[in-house]
Order: structure tokens, then sequence, then C-alpha cells
């Protein structure tokens, strides 16, 4: 008799640890899945060349983000059309939550207005994950030139009519636009190149191939305090704390010129919400950690971290608000 019960016990206590595991099982499926995202490694793709302001956010944000996710994150270049071809390969690749696009001002904001036929919807086609910098341009000459002032140049391109150029990151680029948007406040007559990205622009400055740029401080800042380029003011309203010893260019005489550039995080349409949700987390952090704070500070960023929400807000408007700054300017593509 005594054996029968242990028996009965035994089978008891061995189906209520079954019970005990199964259920376990279920209902820790969705948590267990969510953190186990990532499982490979993670892509930014970039729009524009390596070097430019873009390209440099990114790799600085991909160490810190490899670290939180204990996974590579890689930095892809896929430059040309001012950030276009890169938002396409985003916008068509699987929605997983393994490639994701370093989104700008141009791509998301300037383009859809530049350019009559784009394979991709700048709202529509991908899922916010946040914000992570702002930053102004700074209009950058070759020292060679020896103009010292913003009105210095505005003289030497009326000298020059149709001789003087400027170089810009790429065509709907926010140094393009800044470009006919100083044309027309000038009245000068200044002629547009553009290159495939910021590096490569900062590069034809030095060889003077352009006589003017306005370039984001984090890729002109350095050729700049190196003597390489000279720095003749900042497009922000006020002054940068990366470079305060230069004027606005509203201070310097080019009255309502303002143009603040940005670069934030998006996954293609319909990535998983446990995936996306991991991203920001992980981007907010990395954003807000001392090394990379730091580092955006320097070159004269301010750094972002929003929830995905406020960006997508953020974009919508800014579409809107950019699409009355290309009409007035005039710019077009094709």
């Amino acid at each position: 008799m005594r054996v029968n019960e242990n028996g009965d016990q035994m089978i008891t206590t061995r189906l209520t640890y079954a019970l005990v595991f199964l259920a376990s099982v279920l209902l820790g499926a969705p948590l267990a899945h969510a953190q186990q995202f990532p499982t490979k490694p993670v892509r930014i793709v970039v729009g524009f060349a390596a070097g430019g302001s873009t390209d440099k956010l990114a790799r600085i944000l991909a160490l810190r983000m490899s670290e939180l996710l204990g996974q590579s994150v890689v930095v892809e270049n896929r430059p040309g059309a001012a950030g276009n071809i890169a938002a396409e390969v985003v916008s068509t690749a699987p929605a997983d939550g393994y490639t994701i696009f370093m989104a700008t001002l141009s791509s998301q904001a300037i383009n859809p207005h530049l350019y009559s036929k784009l394979r991709f919807d700048p709202l529509k086609s991908f899922e916010p994950i946040t914000l992570v910098a702002k930053y102004p341009l700074l209009l950058v000459v070759p020292p060679q030139l020896q103009l010292n002032s913003v009105q210095e140049l505005i003289a030497y391109a009326k000298r020059n009519p149709g001789k003087t150029f400027y170089a810009s990151s790429g065509s709907g680029s926010p140094s393009h636009l800044a470009g006919e948007i100083f044309k027309a406040a000038t009245a000068t007559d200044v002629q547009h190149i553009p290159y495939k990205g910021g590096g490569p622009a900062m590069l034809a400055l030095m060889a003077n191939e352009a006589q003017f740029g306005f370039e984001t401080i984090p890729s002109a800042i350095g050729h700049a305090r190196g003597g390489k380029l000279k720095g003749l003011a900042v497009t922000s309203e006020r002054r940068s704390t990366a470079a305060p010893e230069l004027s606005t260019m509203q201070e310097a005489g080019v009255k309502g010129f303002a143009v603040t550039s940005w670069a934030g995080l998006l996954a293609p349409a319909g990535t998983p919400k446990e995936a996306l949700a991991r991203l920001t987390q992980v981007t907010q952090e990395a954003i807000n950690s001392p090394a990379v704070k730091t580092a955006l500070e320097s070159d004269g960023a301010e750094p972002g971290g929003n929830s995905s929400a406020e960006f997508a807000r953020f974009m919508a408007d800014e579409l809107k608000a950019w699409g009355e700054v290309v009409r007035t300017s005039g710019a077009k593509v094709d």
C-alpha cells in the first residue's frame, strides 16, 4: 500500500512540475521573444559618403549601440540622390529590425518637394525610432580666397557673377538649400556643385574647386579648426557652442537666414513593435551616454532622444515647413 501511495505521489509531483513548466513556457514566450532581439548584427544605412556629418554621427552611435545590444551594429554607406537611394534600400528591406536608416532632413523633408518621383513615402514607408541630433550648418570658404566675413563673400560673388561656385553634399541636401537661400537673399549669381556627401564637398572646397559651401558643423568644424577651411558664420538662430566666436548669418547681415539640419533613425514600415521598442530604448540610452553626448556637443550638435511618437510629429512638421522653403527658393532637381 505504501508503494502505491508513493507511486501516486511521484506521478502527481511530476505532473505538477510538467504543468508549471508548460505554463511558464507559454506565459514567458512573448517576453522571451522580445528579449531575443537582436540575434545577429544590425546595420545602419547612411545615405551619404564616409566622412560626412551623417556618417560620423552614425558611427559614434553604432559603437555605443553595439555595446548595449550585445551585437555588432555596422554602418553601410549608400550615397546618392541626397539620401534617396539609402531610403529606398531601407524601405524595401525586410521589416525585422535588422536594417535601419539614418534619415536626415534631406531624405524626409526636402527631397519629397524636389523630386517628382520617389520610390518611398517619407512618412508611410517607415517606423520612427528617435531623433538622434540637430545641428546648424557652417559657412566655410577656402583660406586662399582671403575672405574674412559674410559681407566680403557677398562682395566677391557680385564681382564674379556666374563664376562663384558653392559645394554641397548633394542635390536636395540642406547645404544645397542653404546655398539657394543665400543666393536669393543676397541677390548674387552663384552656381551649385553637388557632391556625394559632406566629406567630398569639404575636400572640393580645400582644393578650391568651389568658393564657398554650407556644411553641417560636425562635418566642417574640424577642417575650420585645423585651418584647412575658414568658417565665416553659422546658420542657426543662435551662435553655436562649438564655434561661439562665429556670428550667425542673421548677425552677419543676411536677414531671415536660419537653417538647422537633423538626423534620426527609422525602420521599415511593419517592423515588429518588440524590435522597435528595443531599438528605441537602446538608441535613447546611447544618445544620453556621457561619451556620445560629449562627442555630439563638441561637434555643435544638439542631442535628441525623443519618443517615437514625438519623432513622427516632428518629421510631419518638417515635411510641411520645408515644402514652403523649397517653393520660395525655386530649387529644382527634376
